[in-house]
Formats: C-alpha cells, structure tokens, sequence
C-alpha cells in the first residue's frame, strides 16, 4: 500500500480534492468511452482527483498512449462501490498494512481491485485496463509489458 509518507499526502489530497475542471473534462471526454466515463464520473470527488493526477504523469511518461491514460484514470474505480469518507479510508489502510480482514464497507473497499476489474470487463475495457485495475497494488501479470506496468505504478504512486 506504500510508504508512510505515502499515506500521509495521500490522506491531505484525499481532504483537499476537487472534481475536475472544465478543461480537464473535455479531456477526459477524448479518452474514455461511454461505459468507463460513467464508472469514472461515478466516483468520490478525491478519486477522480487521484485519476486526473495520474493521468497527467503517465501522459508525461509515456505520450501516446491512450491505453495506458486510460489505466490510469481508471484503475480505482471499484472504491466507488464502497462510499466511505477520509477516516474510514485511513482505517482501511491500516487494516490492509496488518493483513486483518475488513468488515462490511471497509472490506469492499479494500477489494476496489478486483471489484473494478469486473467492472471495467463488464464496460468493455481493453485488457491492460482491467488488469491494472485488477492489480495496481502488485507486479505486471502475464503478457503485459514491465515497462508499460513500471509506468502506471509510478503514476499512481505520485
């Protein structure tokens, strides 16, 4: 789950964050299709910040790829499946950092992984989506390139 700085910054941003701004919305727009614009739009305000910050770092890294922008804006879409607010987000981590399981919304937020995947397959998403979706938190699966995986984990890691 990352660093203890990591967290930290990460619980400020998740206080902080906005939805996007007009501009990165026509953006957006450009980039993902119907279905997996309304799992992004379906998301809690600081995740689509998240998404947007990502995407801005992998199109830095690696322009011209839109599967991969797409990977980035979408990879934590099954949070939105478990509406919980920056406390129990926090709450959530711990329990992860110490391998307990997690009860009732808590628990589906630490599955947002595999939740996303099915959703984004359900969506119609390119396998490099799901799959990073599916597993952002661990190494690059069968038959995706370790470059492209590099690339997205340190986008989402800031």
């Amino acid at each position: 789950m990352g660093s203890i700085a990591h967290l930290v910054r990460r619980f400020f941003e998740v206080l902080a964050a906005r939805r996007p701004g007009p501009r990165d919305q026509a953006h957006l727009a450009g980039l993902l299709t119907a279905a997996e614009a309304g799992l992004f739009w379906d998301q809690a305000p600081c995740d689509q910040a998240h998404a947007v910050a990502c995407l801005r770092r992998i199109e830095r890294a690696r322009p011209g790829r839109p599967d991969l922008a797409r990977a980035a804006l979408l990879h934590d879409v099954g949070k939105r499946r478990a509406p919980i607010g920056v406390v129990a987000r926090t709450a959530a981590t711990l329990i992860a950092l110490l391998r307990l399981p997690g009860p009732g919304r808590l628990g589906v937020y630490l599955r947002h992984g595999e939740l996303g995947a099915a959703d984004l397959t359900a969506a119609g998403s390119d396998p490099l989506v799901v799959a990073f979706a599916g597993g952002h938190h661990g190494p690059a699966p069968a038959g995706v390139s370790p470059e492209d995986w590099d690339a997205l984990t340190r986008a989402d890691r800031g």
